[in-house]
């Protein structure tokens, strides 16, 4: 009893900290860019904005602009994507128990590139909530490609964990390869090259809080959701012969955690494009850190997901500005070293 009230304890205190680390993290993102808001700035504006109090406005009209039309819906988006990246990545690496899976190991990057190199091609405009066609095209594309890969992979009933992988493998072969013949085929993407290889390389395409409106009830009820498969997923760790003992309906959970994991991967790719490495990066970093079980790594890796898009942006926006990196090419430059070493020690011993 003592034992789970200090554990509790401190699930709350870490929880907490993180909060307030995420809290700051906006902050910061908020403040910095083209143009620099004060952070007392900031607070007194959104205060006001929510009419908790009435401070006198001593910044010119144009910060309030930035602040809530242009800054504010791009750092939601950023958080959003962030945590759906993370508690995919958890998802996936939980499901078939290697350290190594990311929310893309299955296909939705192929199959969102696919996606979005079509729209890109076709001479149409569509525009749903804010969204446009390209980002739309990429959700769908990333849909597909999963729900393709689950049904290739199934067998007699059953979703063996090698089938998904090699059936994920060779989705995403054959989309790249059309979305190449695409490219080489179409004088319409050869002038829109820059499009599609920004989509490739990651970068946030949110500036209308229409858009967050959409997106921010899937992945936040996504993350969620997640939590309360945390029991499952510690007994995926067995094994599946182990989770059957325990009781689990291995196939039924084993669709319901692929099913999940790929929503909050596919509405992710809708804000962002491909950014890679956060999913793979902060799942492993949290699992080093408090151990293997999913009832805390999973909120834990949400918001540390979060907090590291976040300052990942932050740097994108700022370091060559007021030229801006593609968010993807930060989190790779952070993300790559950090696989080579997870490559490293996998080579020597590695425990789930």
């Amino acid at each position: 009893m003592l034992s789970r009230l200090m554990r509790n304890r401190r699930t709350v205190l870490i929880i907490g900290c993180l909060f307030a680390v995420l809290a700051g993290c906006l902050l910061l993102a908020a403040a910095f860019g083209a143009v620099s808001i004060p952070p007392l700035e900031i607070l007194k504006m959104t205060l006001n904005k929510l009419s908790f109090t009435h401070f006198v406005s001593t910044w010119q009209p144009s910060d309030e602009t930035i602040l809530f039309q242009i800054r504010f819906p791009r750092t939601i988006a950023v958080l959003l994507v962030g945590g759906a990246l993370a508690s995919a990545g958890v998802l996936f690496q939980g499901l078939l128990r290697n350290p190594m899976a990311d929310p893309y190991i299955i296909g939705t990057s192929a199959g969102a590139a696919f996606g979005a190199t079509l729209a890109l091609m076709l001479p149409i405009g569509l525009y749903f909530h804010g969204f446009g066609l390209v980002p739309l095209a990429a959700f769908l594309g990333a849909l597909g490609a999963v729900f393709l890969v689950y049904n290739l992979a199934r067998v007699g009933g059953k979703t063996p964990v090698i089938s998904m992988l090699l059936a994920g493998f060779a989705v995403s072969a054959m989309l790249a390869a059309a979305m190449s013949f695409l490219i080489t085929m179409s004088d319409r993407l050869q002038m829109r090259l820059h499009s599609v290889f920004s989509f490739l390389m990651g970068g946030i395409w949110a500036n209308d809080w229409s858009q967050i409106a959409m997106v921010a009830p899937i992945i936040v009820g996504g993350i969620l959701a997640a939590r309360f498969l945390a029991y499952r997923l510690n007994a995926f760790s067995l094994g599946e012969e182990g989770a059957a003992y325990l009781g689990i309906n291995v196939e039924r959970d084993k669709l319901t955690i692929f099913a999940l994991g790929s929503l909050l991967t596919g509405a992710a790719v809708s804000l962002s494009g491909l950014v890679g490495f956060v999913g793979l990066v902060v799942p492993h970093a949290v699992r080093l850190v408090l151990g293997p079980d999913h009832r805390l790594l999973l909120p834990v890796a949400a918001l540390s997901g979060a907090s590291f898009l976040l300052l990942a942006d932050l740097l994108a926006r700022t370091l060559l500005a007021p030229r801006e990196i593609p968010v993807g090419i930060i989190t790779a430059l952070i993300g790559a070293p950090f696989f080579i070493y997870l490559l490293r020690r996998t080579r020597r011993e590695y425990a789930f």
